[in-house]
């Protein structure tokens, strides 16, 4: 299965292939319709009652809010059951069974529709709740069953782009439908029964998707096993941190989306339609955000995109703060007026970009998740995102209605939003340094040089391996990083940990320092004892058997360090695979020596954007690792 997912992955050329494809695009219209109908209901139905129904007991001011709450209560009650039930029964039969309650629900509420109770639509909101509780792990679940490493994150954006586009429309449709004279209220109930409809014969062509626990005991406690789940997330630190990082992008999204109307009306002075417009610009901007990030990340699972889309955001938010904050008065204006006026495309420039940046902060971090969790208990994974995101949701509901309460303007909230999330995420980066680390190797491996890489195929995305490549340069460890999609621990030579700046990068990715056994012993000892540790944990271990950067730009003869490090390995019962790699075109760029001078001198000296490559070769059994043969190797790769 795994050589077929890689097979498809070099076929296709870009993400949109998925959707000709049985195992994505059926998977993705079901889950667009769920979106659009969970969208089309409850705005629909908040319209109703804010404009058509007079209900004493539930006030129009109330209906969004408590709407609203009924949908996200069921996240925080039963996503932990559903975790279970996604990991413990095959995932396309739950999502054909989730989308026949939602057929169900939706017949329900279309007899509340018609007969305006809001009693029964209130009903409905709660069950719809349910059922995108239970779709929510099952969702996020399949995908990495079913998606190679290279097409995760393009499926991700893909679902992303899904999600955002179908809650737009669902929104649009919605409102409009409702607001037809005379049959607007039947027209709201045909068409969510028929979308349930659609999404549910549609789901009918979802290939199987195996469970990954069938022996799993389900605990129907909902509070003990939604404490259970977050300590399961907590035992992969950088995956519960990770889930951190993603409820917050929705703490942050649901401040804009939430103070819209009232920045439309108070702020821009526009009508509905311009609160409408300010979705719209939002929507577009999270899905354009959601499929760069395959194109960004060369088909890879980049997190170093999250430290990028984490400045967008904020840099976007601090300007739509100065460029709303002295808007003159005036009467409320029509979408046209508002159009006319050039003070307002820099709003919507900037709603535009912070929403793009937001999309690329969000899609690798839900593919670092799907790719890092145990595949045995990804889905309860998936439910403790759920749980923190509705826990975030509410929290955001709360702190900015205290602001506002406390005499905050609508921008001044965006202003107060976009300094947290600089904090924010300076924390998270400081917790788990794997994200600045590769973000640096992604802004090295694009702006400084063009890099190129051939054979990535062979570099493993399960399992212990030790990758061998060529020591050019001081900045070689950061382009391997820049190649791999999983994290890599570097044995270096002690020396370069005194260069300034790349001293502190490598300390910060937690490299192991070597020295020669003559000049010190202990830190040798210690490096090879680290070394095991690494391999012990099923990680990669890059080393430069050539024990230092080469002089003269020639392949330098290989030590005998990495037959110990096998040789530990196997102690350990460990059969590494060795990946012989070779860097070209480095030789006499910045972060190279040259033959009559240091590195680092003369920035310039060979021009910008260098064309540099790495050349992976495939993977030589332990046994035939010797330094000969292995320097045989990575020199065929340096003349290819």
């Amino acid at each position: 299965m795994a050589d077929e997912k890689r097979d498809a992955a070099h076929a296709d050329p870009n993400q949109f292939a998925l959707l000709r494809q049985r195992r994505f695009a059926p998977f993705f219209w079901t889950q667009f319709s769920g979106a659009a109908n969970d969208n089309l209901f409850k705005f629909a139905f908040t319209v109703m009652v804010t404009y058509q129904l007079s209900v004493s007991w539930l006030p129009p001011a109330m209906a969004g809010l408590v709407i609203g709450a009924l949908f996200i209560l069921p996240f925080l009650l039963f996503s932990a059951t559903s975790g279970q039930l996604a990991d413990k029964y095959d995932k396309t039969r739950m999502i054909r069974f989730v989308k026949s309650l939602e057929i169900a629900i939706m017949l329900v509420a279309s007899g509340g529709f018609m007969a305006g109770n809001v009693p029964v639509l209130l009903l409905c909101t709660f069950l719809m709740g349910v059922h995108s509780t239970l779709f929510g792990p099952v969702k996020f679940a399949y995908l990495p069953q079913v998606l190679s490493e290279r097409e995760l994150t393009g499926g991700n954006g893909m679902v992303e782009m899904g999600t955002f586009v179908a809650i737009l429309l669902g929104n649009v449709a919605g409102g409009l439908l409702v607001a037809l004279p005379g049959i607007g209220h039947t027209t709201v109930a045909v068409a969510c029964v028929v979308l349930a409809l659609l999404g549910r014969a549609v789901a009918q062509f979802i290939p199987s998707a195996p469970a990954t626990d069938p022996g799993l005991a389900i605990h129907w406690n909902p509070f003990t096993e939604t404490w259970r789940n977050l300590k399961l997330a907590h035992e992969n630190i950088v995956v519960f941190r990770s889930l951190l990082g993603i409820s917050w992008m929705w703490f942050f999204g649901a401040v804009f989306l939430s103070q819209f109307p009232s920045f439309a009306k108070e702020v821009l002075h526009g009508n509905e339609q311009v609160a409408s417009l300010l979705l719209v610009v939002f929507s577009i901007g999270i899905g354009t955000g959601a499929l760069l990030c395959e194109v960004l990340s060369r088909r890879h699972v980049e997190i170093g995109l999250v430290p990028l889309g984490a400045i967008g955001m904020s840099v976007f938010a601090i300007d739509l703060y100065f460029a709303s904050r002295s808007l003159p008065a005036s009467e409320v204006m029509q979408l046209a007026a508002f159009l006319v006026q050039p003070a307002h495309w820099r709003v919507m420039a900037d709603l535009a970009l912070l929403s793009l940046f937001a999309g690329l902060y969000s899609v690798p971090m839900y593919a670092l998740i799907q790719m890092r969790s145990q595949p045995t208990h990804r889905a309860r994974i998936i439910a403790a995102n759920n749980i923190l995101n509705a826990l975030f949701m509410i929290a955001s509901a709360v702190i900015a209605g205290a602001l506002l309460g406390a005499g905050f303007t609508v921008p001044q909230v965006f202003l107060f939003t976009a300094i947290a999330n600089a904090v924010v995420a300076f924390y998270i980066f400081l917790l788990v340094p794997e994200y600045l680390l590769r973000f640096v190797a992604w802004v090295l491996s694009r702006f400084v040089y063009r890099f190129k890489v051939q054979g990535d195929e062979h570099l493993p995305t399960t399992g212990a391996a030790i990758l061998a490549c060529n020591h050019v340069s001081f900045v070689d460890a950061v382009l391997l990083m820049a190649a791999s999609p999983r994290p890599i621990c570097f044995v270096m030579d002690h020396r370069i940990f005194r260069v300034p700046v790349l001293g502190w990068l490598f300390r910060l990715a937690k490299a192991i320092p070597i020295a020669p056994q003559k000049e010190d012993p202990r830190v040798y000892e210690a490096a090879f004892e680290r070394a095991a540790q690494v391999l012990r944990a099923g990680d990669l271990l890059a080393i430069f058997p050539e024990g230092g950067i080469t002089r003269d730009g020639q392949l330098q003869a290989f030590k005998g360090g990495i037959m110990k490090i096998i040789e530990r390995a196997r102690q350990d019962g460990i059969e590494a695979p060795v990946i012989p790699m070779a860097l070209t075109n480095l030789w006499g760029s910045y972060f190279s020596r040259i033959e009559q001078g240091d590195a680092m001198v003369r920035p310039f000296r060979r021009g910008l954007f260098n064309r540099v490559g790495l050349n992976v070769g495939a993977a030589v059994a332990p046994a035939q690792a010797q330094p000969e043969l292995l320097r045989a190797h990575v020199a065929r790769l340096l003349a290819a």
